[in-house]
């Protein structure tokens, strides 16, 4: 079955993003997603702070991939990544890559994400995110 674009409507909108790495590198910033024209595409932009590193990515979600909906972003850096987002009846997000994994859970007001990277391998535990809205 295919997922529904509607899944991401409690995404829209701005968020006042803050976490910590499990190496203690505080992350403070924003993220913002909206809809392009026609509703069928997300775009994600994320504007935070890792420590004194500016952190800035594009992301572009929408693009179906079986059960999963395609993330392609684009960072400052020059970077690109590839990862799928599959949505479950409770409004749990998967985000899953090669290297990155994440599990992102939304309420009206509040999202919050655990990530963890691959290490040699093995998953290990690399950060958690908490989400405010700001607007939307």
């Amino acid at each position: 079955m295919s997922p529904d674009i509607a899944a991401m409507q409690p995404l829209i909108g701005a968020w006042r993003s803050s976490g910590r790495t499990v190496d203690g590198v505080d992350v403070e910033g924003g993220d913002v997603y909206e809809w392009l024209p026609g509703e069928r595409f997300v775009v994600h932009r994320v504007d935070v702070r890792m420590g004194g590193q500016q952190v800035d990515v594009l992301e572009v979600i929408g693009e179906r991939d079986a059960d999963a909906f395609l993330m392609r972003s684009f960072d400052g850096t020059g970077g690109t990544a590839l990862m799928r987002a599959t949505v479950d009846d409770a409004g749990v997000w998967t985000f899953a890559g090669p290297t990155e994994r994440a599990t992102l859970v939304v309420a009206p007001s509040t999202m919050s994400a655990t990530w963890e990277r691959t290490v040699d391998g093995a998953w290990e535990h690399w950060m958690d995110m908490e989400f405010r809205r700001a607007s939307g």
